[in-house]
């Protein structure tokens, strides 16, 4: 039998019931709970769904204000300590050592799917507002029957610990963020973002035996600034009371306590059993690993192909998802190598820009449509290129009937445009002595930085090349 501080019998007062039941008298001995024991005991009836082998209550009351057939919603302060209390059934050691422990990873993630898929820029984008401080903390003087607490350093909302099923166990939790902060205005509490309070159950393993994971539960909750939550339920409360009473009735009543629903695992606590030594539980901030392409490819055409890719090239549509994540990685796409786990490149090719946007936002959704559509910067400057016919200029009737060739300029400088020249020509760059443009009359005028950057783009030039009076050396002159 476990005993609760502090906590009235009526909170556990059936295997069926998930919430206290309010009025006077109902106090009554503690029933006998057939999931605490290995055996099944005579005269249970089974009518009702057996209770749950985990359940955690999160000591803060629900709102008032949430409708039947909807999900509690539960208003937490900011830094404030709230109690979690936990209650398992133990597990023996099939090998005679006595009572297994239990591991539980806490964790505060987003409600909302828009910010699940870039949850990791969203934590980082906090970290540098608010260096030194964690968004999720354990208050050890305050928790009871937990054990080898850890918190780890890059995992600002992920705590974890041991504990024993069979001893009272509270673990007391503090949120530093709030919810406008992950919202574009940053203001109204009201209008923050819902988090979720997931726990993640695990068998501790011994021996080097991997985490078997046992149970998941989570609730939704809002995070205000110090005293807030409590004017925000009796906001809640004072516009439930003033409506009707056919309208009250569709409303669930506040609970005292919140009951955390049993849901899926986070996709991270499913490879608890693969983290890093001495941190077991907690999901690696980089879960993927960067593969050579010889391991990549299933087959040697495929890794000769892989092996010559140029770091600009586009995805090909026949990547598989573990090429895909190797190309994902080489682009400084890593932070969304878990959203598209599961992509192949076709898979990710058929994505839009307007897809890729809400998933990654609007920088990186740009900039990965550019990757995937293999889309180069355009030039500041581009001119077309032909060199002049030994015969001169009369050799050619109109300036553009020769076969031209495209220089695309970046810092418009007349080392760079003396550069391409030379590589278009095929001279030595150290042999050209001059560039010039034939000006009016007939007249050469010396090319420099401040002409180069008033040529409109797409002009064509005829590339006179002549020999200079030195022994090797040549001048241009564009016509």
């Amino acid at each position: 039998m476990l005993f609760w501080h502090g906590q009235p019998d009526h909170y556990w007062s059936s295997p069926g019931e998930m919430y206290p039941i309010s009025g006077p008298g109902l106090l009554r001995d503690p029933p006998v709970l057939p999931y605490l024991k290995q055996e099944e005991p005579n005269g249970i009836s089974t009518s009702q769904p057996p209770c749950p082998a985990f359940q955690y209550v999160l000591c803060a009351p629900t709102s008032p204000a949430v409708r039947h057939h909807e999900e509690t919603l539960t208003y937490l302060n900011q830094g404030q300590s709230y109690e979690i209390r936990m209650m398992g059934s133990p597990r023996v050691d099939p090998g005679g050592e006595g009572r297994r422990m239990l591991k539980s990873v806490v964790r505060v993630v987003f409600h909302d799917r828009r910010l699940q898929y870039s949850e990791q820029q969203q934590l980082e984008g906090w970290r540098w507002s608010r260096p030194g401080d964690r968004i999720l903390d354990i208050d050890i003087p305050l928790s009871v029957g937990i054990l080898e607490p850890q918190i780890h350093p890059t995992l600002l909302n992920t705590v974890e610990f041991l504990w024993d099923p069979s001893r009272r166990t509270s673990v007391f939790v503090q949120v530093h963020c709030i919810s406008t902060e992950f919202t574009l205005r940053k203001n109204g509490g009201e209008k923050g973002v819902p988090f979720r309070i997931q726990i993640n159950t695990f068998e501790a393993g011994g021996n080097g035996d991997p985490p078997e994971h046992l149970h998941s539960a989570s609730c939704l909750v809002k995070v205000f600034k110090p005293k807030g939550a409590d004017r925000k339920q009796k906001t809640d409360r004072e516009k439930v009371e003033k409506q009707p009473a056919l309208e009250r009735e569709k409303f669930q009543p506040a609970y005292e306590s919140t009951v955390l629903a049993e849901c899926t695992p986070w996709p991270d606590a499913l490879g608890a059993p693969h983290s890093p030594p001495g941190t077991p539980g907690l999901p690696s901030p980089h879960p993927f690993k960067l593969l050579s392409p010889e391991r990549l490819c299933v087959s040697p055409a495929c890794a000769a192909e892989s092996l010559s890719e140029s770091p600009g090239e586009a995805l090909s549509p026949c990547a598989s998802p573990l090429e895909t994540q190797q190309w994902l990685h080489k682009r400084r796409f890593s932070a969304y190598a878990r959203v598209f786990a599961n992509f192949a490149g076709a898979d990710l090719l058929k994505l839009s820009r307007r897809d890729l946007i809400q998933i990654c936002g609007a920088p990186d959704g740009i900039r990965l449509c550019n990757a995937l559509t293999g889309r180069c910067p355009r030039p500041r400057l581009t001119l077309y290129m032909s060199r002049e016919p030994a015969g001169g200029a009369e050799g050619t009737e109109d300036g553009c009937s020769g076969l031209y060739q495209e220089v695309h300029l970046e810092e418009l400088t007349v080392a760079e445009l003396t550069g391409k020249l030379a590589e278009l020509l095929g001279l030595p760059a150290g042999q050209i002595q001059q560039v010039s443009r034939q000006g009016p009359s007939g007249i050469h005028i010396l090319v420099s930085d401040v002409m180069i950057r008033n040529f409109l783009d797409e002009t064509c030039f005829m590339v006179a090349v002549t020999k200079a009076h030195g022994p090797e050396g040549y001048h241009l002159v564009l016509r």
